[in-house]
């Protein structure tokens, strides 16, 4: 009988019990990249591997319900839409697990590179879809207005997310009035991220889809719920002050 670091037997009942209560998913926050560990394997480390497999899963939905019609000017909104939401949930991934200076100025840089090209993708989606529309009602279904409401937030998260990181002095006055606004970015970070899945699950709805593309309602839900597993299990709760 083996003995485990607190001197009780790895067998004994309140150990075993212990193993019995430990959530599917780990417990919030167990990932940390280690320091010899290259960041990139933050992308697949701990639940990251159910993220990716939403995330794809759900691209892949996107892109095969799309160009199975013809081409037309509407086929590049939702193909810049899958995109840019992929490459917010690769951000979202690849900075969660660092704890080092080191590792969150590297992550920092390689979440700010994701995110940059993310939001062009988003706003070339939103362009595309208001010159698409021409003299239509915009704005009028639950997709489109979640859309606009997004596409805000999408904007005013990457405004602030510049300003605290790489403007701190200039406009807020000091680097620590910069950092007292991380958690905050970090909270609404993860609001977004639900307020797109939102709006992606609403899309299913559409006139369009339902009558051409049918990309099913069940298949983005599936995708949807393991993003949100993955990505929500590698939490740190104090990063975000809890």
């Amino acid at each position: 009988m083996m003995a485990s670091a607190t001197g009780i037997p790895q067998d004994h009942p309140a150990t075993i019990e212990s193993r019995d209560d430990e959530p599917l998913l780990g417990r919030p926050g167990d990932v940390t990249q280690k320091p010899d560990e290259t960041i990139y394997r933050n992308l697949f480390t701990g639940t990251a591997s159910v993220a990716q497999a939403g995330i794809w899963i759900l691209a892949a939905l996107v892109w095969q319900g799309i160009l199975s019609q013809p081409l037309s000017l509407f086929t590049p909104h939702p193909l810049l839409g899958s995109s840019a939401l992929l490459l917010q949930v690769q951000a979202a991934l690849i900075l969660q697990p660092t704890t080092t200076p080191q590792q969150k100025r590297t992550g920092t840089r390689i979440h700010y590179s994701f995110q940059l090209l993310s939001v062009v993708l988003f706003v070339s989606a939103f362009v595309i879809i208001e010159v698409n529309k021409g003299s239509h009602p915009h704005f009028v279904s639950p997709h489109g207005i979640l859309g606009l409401v997004t596409y805000i937030v999408i904007v005013l998260q990457a405004v602030v997310g510049v300003i605290q990181y790489f403007l701190p002095v200039r406009v807020l006055g000091s680097v620590d009035a910069g950092k007292r606004i991380y958690r905050y970015h970090r909270w609404s970070g993860y609001v977004l991220l639900l307020l797109e899945m939102a709006t992606v699950v609403a899309a299913t709805q559409t006139t369009y889809n339902v009558m051409a593309i049918h990309i099913p309602l069940w298949g983005v839900l599936v995708a949807v719920i393991l993003i949100l597993a993955g990505v929500g299990a590698r939490i740190k709760k104090h990063k975000l002050g809890l």
